[in-house]
């Protein structure tokens, strides 16, 4: 696989409960992190609004990936945000489970569920 293979796409989707679904798909590696950093960097994190990353179409996270979430989610701490992570794919599910980032993120099953638990 050569880098120009390597494709991500992040695209913002405004959800109709008022919040910012970040639609993550394709591979997040050290190539491809920047456009993810990008898209979080454009979410304005404030208290109160939630941010939800839609990762059910990620079909690939290595460690730099993994460093994008974690800062996401530090940024949304420090903003008295709310930031929850949708759709994780059992490969990726693992990975998060092992590395203990389970107990770190809340995960959702789909976006739905996320919209519901930061309207709750």
């Amino acid at each position: 696989m050569t880098d120009t293979d390597r494709t991500l796409t992040v695209t913002p989707q405004p959800h109709r409960a008022g919040l910012v679904v970040l639609k993550v798909a394709g591979e997040l590696d050290h190539h491809t992190a920047p456009s993810l950093r990008q898209a979080i960097d454009d979410v304005p994190y404030a208290a109160g609004v939630a941010v939800i990353l839609d990762v059910s179409e990620l079909l690939y996270c290595d460690s730099t990936g993994l460093t994008v979430f974690i800062n996401a989610h530090h940024r949304a701490e420090a903003a008295g945000a709310v930031l929850g992570i949708a759709g994780l794919r059992d490969d990726l599910g693992r990975v998060f489970k092992i590395t203990g980032l389970d107990q770190f993120f809340t995960l959702h099953a789909d976006v739905e569920e996320a919209v519901a638990a930061a309207r709750g």
